[in-house]
Formats: C-alpha cells, sequence, structure tokens
C-alpha cells in the first residue's frame, strides 16, 4: 500500500466513513475508491483530487524517496 491509499483509507476511517459514503460524498465511484485504497497504480488525478479535497487536500509534486517501495 503507498502513502496515498494509507492517507484515504485512514482518513476515511478516522472520519467513521464508509468506502461508499466516500464515494457519495466525493462524487466518484465504489470502485474508484476502493482502486485508490489499494494502491492502483494508474488512477485520473481529478478524480483523486475530488476525494482529496473532502479531507482539505490535493495532489502536488513531493520529493521522491528512493528508499521506499513502489
Amino acid at each position: 500500500m503507498n502513502k496515498l491509499s494509507q492517507f484515504v483509507k485512514g482518513r476515511r476511517k478516522s472520519l467513521g466513513l464508509t468506502q461508499e459514503d466516500l464515494s457519495f460524498k466525493s462524487g466518484v465511484g465504489l470502485r474508484f475508491v476502493r482502486d485508490l485504497e489499494q494502491g492502483k497504480k494508474s488512477l485520473r488525478m481529478d478524480k483523486v483530487n475530488q476525494v482529496l479535497a473532502l479531507f482539505g487536500h490535493e495532489l502536488g509534486p513531493v520529493p521522491a524517496d528512493r528508499n521506499e517501495d513502489s
């Protein structure tokens, strides 16, 4: 699991939301939420930002950590 998927899953759970709740509130499909939380490698950035917006975050460039598993 990557940092993004861990973040989304952790925030969702801390707010007491189900995957279905997150899907509905963010306006993305349930399958997308599941793929995101499972760390799927190719996801639409606009949809990821829709989900992150619920948590007050957005995608952005960060330094690459070469020591971390992909």
